[in-house]
């Protein structure tokens, strides 16, 4: 048997009914100094090297978010992601 539940809330419901914080202002300042950091950069290694710094977890992170997402990406195509 199989049961689809779909529901129409915008991530702020969701967030308060799972009872998770508030982390818009956190993001907020966040976000501004990553647009800051990269503000006069001029080129690609430029930014990699921001990026690596200031990411969460720095590189470690983005590589794990790189998997999440490439993870998502196959599954919404049905297709498996062939290993690197």
């Amino acid at each position: 048997m199989k049961v689809n539940i779909e529901v129409d809330c915008s991530p702020e419901e969701m967030r308060r009914f799972m009872g998770l914080p508030d982390v818009s202002d956190v993001n907020k300042t966040y976000v501004d100094g990553v647009v800051n950091a990269m503000k006069g950069t001029s080129n690609v290694d430029q930014l990699q090297t921001i990026a690596k710094n200031i990411a969460p977890m720095g590189e470690m992170g983005l590589r794990f978010f790189q998997q999440i997402m490439d993870a998502a990406a196959s599954g919404a195509s049905g297709k498996p992601k062939s290993s690197d």
